[in-house]
């Protein structure tokens, strides 16, 4: 699902509510989730899941393309853990 069919559905959903009001909403909700990772915090949404942020080490990587030894930095990396209501609502579907 892409962003514009997520504000789509939230506007469908919430009838009153106008398509520019449900992209509104939708900045809101994922600029907040971004700016707590960005501060290093979690962010919990209750039966859905949780996002927070990993550490990658460097390491020794290789170049695709041409095979040579690359210096892969040190980053940050997004994560996402499912809840256990989702992860189960999952395994039920057929």
């Amino acid at each position: 699902m892409t962003r514009s069919e997520l504000v789509k559905r939230v506007s469908a959903h919430y009838p009153h509510l106008h398509l520019g009001h449900a992209e509104k909403v939708v900045d809101a909700v994922l600029d907040a989730i971004t700016e707590i990772l960005e501060r290093g915090g979690r962010a919990e949404l209750r039966n859905f899941g949780s996002f927070s942020i990993r550490n990658r080490q460097s390491r020794a990587g290789r170049d695709p393309r041409t095979g040579n030894a690359i210096f892969v930095a040190e980053s940050w990396a997004p994560f996402f853990r499912a809840s256990k209501e989702l992860r189960t609502r999952l395994n039920r579907r057929g």
